[in-house]
């Protein structure tokens, strides 16, 4: 399955009210969308169309979570009266937002598409869906730092590790989506500060030079699941209706947990 359709199919089975995504380029992945949306690309040149209330973003990510309130389009503008001219609940104007789906297509390097999850994760909750692209890389070459080839991961992979290291709360799939992956992040929690107090010491350790030390689990994809038994799985239908009810964490998380966990060790 190819990354387009696999995201197409995401957008449908998570049951998705909003969606940001950082790394526009042509739009081919924006065009999945058919909730209120908010891209962000500091050189973004749709040539799509799309349909879906969106607010494109011409600057950094960096930049945007920068802003006071950067999700500001997702309540439905500056006024409730907007969201009912919208068909959404006034009531959302009031409530913190918080991003169900979230795709980081960004900068091909892991310290950009580390914070592009440390402020994502900030606007998330258990009930949110984190996809990163270009996870797996076919060869050392496309995994390089330096771009020397046409087709191009950089080092984004190494998120797959960073998050299994430091935040085991977390589980994450790795899917094999063509034609370079994609990894799919569960239970984010915006009161966890470890990636922030342990972000140097990160960068230090991995942040090394050409040519990258790929693991043999990425290049050959043993430890990635077929996208098709993660779209099919049993969970999707609880996890919407949780995220409808406002179901807390303490009572969702674990249940989710255990049956993502059942998808990515084949049981």
């Amino acid at each position: 399955m190819k990354r387009h359709e696999f995201l197409k199919e995401l957008h449908k089975v998570s049951g998705n009210r909003n969606y940001l995504e950082i790394g526009v380029n042509d739009g081919r992945s924006l065009r999945l969308s058919r909730v209120p949306t908010i891209a962000v690309d500091p050189a973004f040149k749709v040539v799509t169309e799309i349909r879906c209330d969106v607010h494109l973003v011409k600057a950094t990510s960096d930049d945007f979570f920068a802003r006071a309130k950067p999700l500001i389009h997702l309540k439905g503008g500056r006024h409730p009266l907007r969201n009912l001219r919208r068909g959404r609940s006034p009531f959302a104007y009031w409530r913190r937002t918080v991003l169900d789906l979230s795709f980081i297509d960004g900068m091909h390097l892991f310290e950009y598409a580390l914070r592009d999850f440390m402020n994502i994760e900030r606007h998330s909750d258990w009930t949110s869906v984190i996809v990163f692209d270009d996870m797996l890389p076919r060869n050392v070459d496309e995994a390089a730092r330096d771009r020397h080839t046409g087709a191009w991961t950089g080092d984004v992979y190494k998120l797959a590790e960073i998050l299994g290291r430091h935040r085991p709360d977390l589980v994450t799939v790795l899917v094999d989506t063509q034609p370079t992956g994609q990894l799919v992040v569960f239970g984010a929690d915006r009161r966890n500060t470890v990636l922030r107090d342990r972000y140097d010491e990160i960068i230090a350790e991995y942040d090394v030079p050409d040519p990258q030390k790929v693991p043999e689990t990425i290049l050959d994809r043993g430890a990635a699941v077929a996208p098709e038994a993660l779209l099919g799985a049993s969970f999707w239908r609880p996890l919407a209706r949780a995220r409808r009810l406002g179901v807390g964490r303490s009572r969702g998380w674990e249940p989710l947990r255990t049956a993502v966990e059942r998808v990515v060790s084949g049981g």
